[in-house]
């Protein structure tokens, strides 16, 4: 059993699939064990413990009841949550994920404040949940 299921709610359920297709397997380890890009779901795997799953926003909304809802908040607010991967070369990972449709929120940072060695680097996925890659 997973001890943890980390799922995303995703309204571009292709272009999220295509974007963690290709940066997990390389940050992570992770191997696509069920799901296409056309949805509503997919999951990635290391040594049988869920990652990451995807699942589409709509399909969700339906399940619950609440279609008649907005995706999201009218204007800017702050981030609720976010991933963090912990990857052996910061500026690297960044690279990958900013070359598979990631966007730039804050350039990898050395961050001698959060810890011994830290550093980080801050994005956004196709659908705009905040991904956070540090190494120390």
């Amino acid at each position: 059993m997973d001890a943890l299921y980390p799922r995303l709610l995703v309204t571009r359920f292709a272009e999220c699939f295509a974007f963690y297709r290709a940066i997990l397997p390389p940050l992570t380890g992770a191997a696509l064990v069920k799901g296409a890009p056309e949805g509503p779901y997919a999951n990635w795997d290391v040594d049988d413990q869920a990652v990451l799953v995807l699942f589409d926003r709509a399909a969700m909304a339906t399940t619950l009841g609440t279609t008649d809802l907005p995706d999201r908040p009218s204007s800017p607010a702050q981030d609720a949550a976010m991933l963090v991967f912990r990857v052996d070369d910061v500026d690297k990972a960044l690279a990958l994920c900013l070359g598979h449709s990631g966007t730039l929120a804050i350039a990898a940072t050395d961050r001698p404040e959060w810890g011994p060695n830290l550093r980080s680097a801050h994005l956004r996925d196709p659908d705009g949940h905040l991904i956070e890659l540090q190494s120390y």
